[in-house]
């Protein structure tokens, strides 16, 4: 499978394009100075007590409170204020985490008010960016995201990848990781580094260290709700997560975002780097690879699939619901069975698509075309957890139930990506109302009237919308002829496809445009 990362930037966001032969599979828009970002380090402010919910809310020093619950503490909260303190005055000794003796590990039975108190200093990080309504919800069990492993500190423990499967690989990444892990690290070791080198995982544990000690200087003499430390961006973030042996080519629009790219892969793999190329081309980088088009029939609440068949998809706080239509996919050697059957298919391979692209998030319900025969609803249940097994975010399936729906799970951490695929109507001009045909053909009349009586015109040719020239022409008795009656002067009028329904233009009997 051929796979290709498109990337436009411009001075407010960089659009992310992830094509899987050809086809748009997901996209995302990493806005600039973006506040909140999944992965961020906050030093925050207990704000107030929340003692029914077992939760408090916490001042990231922005506009919402972020939402912090007793059970996202972490085990080790306790040992991190401990570690948080030392740090905010200077300790040097914080940057290693050297001979740091840890806390008691926290109940999970434990209440919030028994752990920290309003006014309260916390070191948080975002596990969900706002959605809605709702602002940020943290954690405080702070971990750093890298491109073969997770540095976890305050914590012993190396945890594999349970999708390597070979043990004698299992067992040759522990070793390499006992080898170079810090003390007072956990490392989770992720599925990409399966096969790579001591020298490989050591250059991304540097970085993920890099990062700690940022966090711990800025920590130094911190009085304020602040952020620490940020995720890295978007497109690194991508790039973390799909950069795979078989990705072919990454083309970016932007010389100093191509650079930055460029040096971030040959940190991670100087063998990939020529797979990275900077577009110079006129013609947008989205148009030439074909996102735009892909964007505009992928987004929007109707998505046509093929053949007729079409997905309505509504999003509300609570759920997203999508409903399968089969249109006018029919055919005459099949069955209703099979026409279900096969419009569901298809419909599935597009729903799993449509749920990475949006990045929707929560619940999702999926209202198919009724099946009859339990192996079909078998069959069906099966091609959508094959079309999910692609997604990186956790989810779950549930077969469907007797009245032919889907229960999806997907993991939310980001509002779904909703792009504007309408235009303005040159018609109202947005505003969902135009003036009756009365009142444009009086509009009309009124301009004639000025035109002969008071410019002296001799004739005059008019040009409007098809469905006004007929209301004008058609007839014994038609409104054009009346017109000539009335100012004794030739009048024609003429249908023109490129005019909207409210414009008309004038025309001399020298065939010369009359401005208005």
């Amino acid at each position: 499978m051929e796979k290709e990362l498109i990337i436009k930037a411009t001075d407010s966001e960089v659009d992310i394009a992830f094509l899987e032969d050809k086809r748009l599979v997901e996209f995302r828009t990493e806005k600039k100075n973006q506040l909140y970002s999944v992965g961020d380090v906050f030093f925050g402010r207990v704000h107030k007590m929340m003692p029914g919910l077992n939760a408090s809310f916490v001042d990231l020093g922005g506009e919402k409170d972020a939402f912090l619950h007793y059970l996202d503490l972490g085990s080790q909260f306790a040992t991190q204020t401990k570690f948080m303190h030392h740090a905010m005055n200077g300790d040097p000794a914080m940057r290693t985490l050297s001979n740091f003796k840890f806390e008691t590990s926290l109940d999970k039975t434990g209440k919030i008010s028994d752990i920290v108190k309003s006014g309260q200093f916390v070191l948080v990080q975002i596990d969900k960016e706002p959605i809605s309504t709702k602002g940020p919800k943290v954690g405080g069990e702070i971990s750093f995201a890298g491109h073969y492993l997770v540095l976890v500190p305050f914590s012993n423990k190396i945890s594999i990848s349970q999708k390597i499967k070979n043990m004698a690989e299992r067992n040759r990444l522990r070793r390499l990781i006992q080898s170079i892990r810090p003390e007072n690290f956990g490392i989770i070791v992720r599925t990409n580094a399966e096969g790579k080198s001591v020298a490989e995982l050591d250059a991304d544990m540097r970085s993920l260290q890099n990062r700690w000690l940022q966090m711990v200087d800025n920590l130094k003499n911190a009085t304020s709700a602040r952020k620490l430390v940020s995720e890295e961006d978007k497109t690194s973030v991508i790039l973390r997560d799909v950069l795979t042996d078989d990705f072919s080519s990454i083309y970016v629009d932007n010389q100093e975002l191509y650079e930055e790219i460029i040096t971030y892969i040959q940190t991670l793999a100087p063998e990939k780097a020529d797979i990275v190329k900077h577009y110079k081309m006129a013609t947008p980088i989205f148009e030439q690879f074909g996102v735009q088009k892909q964007i505009r029939s992928s987004f929007g609440r109707v998505v046509t699939i093929r053949s007729g068949v079409y997905l309505i998809i509504e999003h509300t706080e609570a759920m997203h619901v999508i409903d399968v239509n089969s249109g006018n996919h029919t055919k005459a050697t099949e069955s209703q069975e099979e026409t279900a059957m096969r419009v569901n298919t298809d419909a599935a391979i597009e729903i799993a698509r449509q749920l990475r692209l949006r990045d929707m998030g929560g619940i999702v319900i999926v209202d198919f075309i009724d099946l009859l025969k339990a192996e079909n609803r078998k069959q069906l249940f099966q091609t959508m957890v094959d079309e999910m097994a692609k997604d990186k975010a956790q989810h779950t399936v549930l077969p469907l139930s007797k009245f032919c729906l889907m229960q999806i799970t997907r993991q939310r951490v980001r509002p779904v990506i909703d792009v504007d695929v309408q235009e303005r109507c040159p018609m109202c001009d947005g505003k969902g109302t135009i003036k009756s045909s009365l009142a444009i053909v009086e509009e009309i009349e009124a301009n004639i009237q000025y035109l002969l009586n008071v410019q002296n015109e001799q004739s005059l040719r008019i040009t409007t919308h098809p469905y006004i020239h007929a209301y004008l022409t058609k007839g014994l008795f038609s409104k054009r002829l009346g017109w000539c009656r009335k100012y004794r002067k030739n009048i024609k009028v003429s249908p023109d496809t490129t005019l909207s329904l409210g414009e008309y233009n004038f025309f001399n009997k020298n065939g010369d445009l009359i401005e208005m």
